[in-house]
This record gives structure tokens, C-alpha cells and sequence, in this order.
């Protein structure tokens, strides 16, 4: 368990530094990578070209791994994000990455499920909701 640890801390570590440390060393060639939002990148020379193309747009500012569950060939890796876009739009969220490994240790799936972290009890004011008028998170 501590390899795959190993790999996904690298794989957020990448993200961190803006910085291509090795992406084929951590993905199998033919892996799929879904984010939360709606992308889906097949294969590593697309999960390479996304990951570079992103970082001349954005930084990440703090990609922090909470814990770690493992069974069988899968981990979810329970995570607190934030960014920045060109421009200055700032976007944090919380979530989880399920992946599954290779039987030589890569990556060959990763999809990640997004949790809006400012959250609400739309019930503290009575028995009827109040929902903020606003729009819905992406994820």
C-alpha cells in the first residue's frame, strides 16, 4: 500500500510544483482519467498534453491528502483542493479520487468526485428549506 501512497502523492506533488516529474512513471499507457466536472482523458499522452496545457493556465495552491482506503487493486484517496486560474478565479472543493492499479503498480483508472465545501443547513431557520439562490457547483 505504501507504493501506491508513494505514487499518488507523487501524481498531486506534480500538480503542486506545475511540474512533469515523470507522468509515465505513474500511469499506465492506455489509463483513463475522469474529473469531477466532466473531462475525460484517455490514455497517457492525453493525460500528459492535459496536465501540461492546465499548468499554463492555473496554479494549485494546496492539493492535501486526508486518507487513504485500499481493496484489492483499487484506492480512494480522500483530498482538500484549491487553484487558480489566469485571471485570478480562485475554485477549492473538496473530494475523492477511486483508482485502480495495474498488477505492475500504475495507474490505469482515476475518477474523481468533487464536494462543494461551502456547505449549509438549508433547515436552520424551520421545517420548510431555504436554499440559497445560487448556481449549483459543477460537480
Amino acid at each position: 500500500m505504501d507504493k501506491r501512497e508513494q505514487t499518488i502523492r507523487a501524481w498531486f506533488e506534480m500538480w503542486l510544483q506545475g511540474s512533469d516529474a515523470g507522468v509515465e512513471e505513474l500511469f499506465d499507457p492506455d489509463a483513463v482519467y475522469i474529473e469531477s466536472w466532466g473531462p475525460e482523458y484517455h490514455g497517457l499522452p492525453k493525460i500528459r498534453h492535459w496536465f501540461r496545457e492546465w499548468n499554463t493556465r492555473g496554479v494549485v495552491l494546496r492539493w492535501e491528502i486526508r486518507q487513504f482506503f485500499h481493496r484489492g487493486d483499487q484506492t480512494v484517496a480522500e483530498w482538500a483542493f484549491e487553484c487558480r486560474m489566469d485571471g485570478g478565479k480562485a475554485d477549492a472543493f473538496e473530494g475523492i479520487s477511486l483508482i485502480r492499479w495495474t498488477a505492475g503498480g500504475k495507474i490505469c483508472f482515476l475518477q474523481e468526485f468533487g464536494c462543494n465545501q461551502d456547505r449549509y443547513d438549508p433547515y436552520e431557520k424551520g421545517p420548510e428549506p431555504q436554499f440559497r439562490d445560487e448556481k449549483i457547483m459543477w460537480f
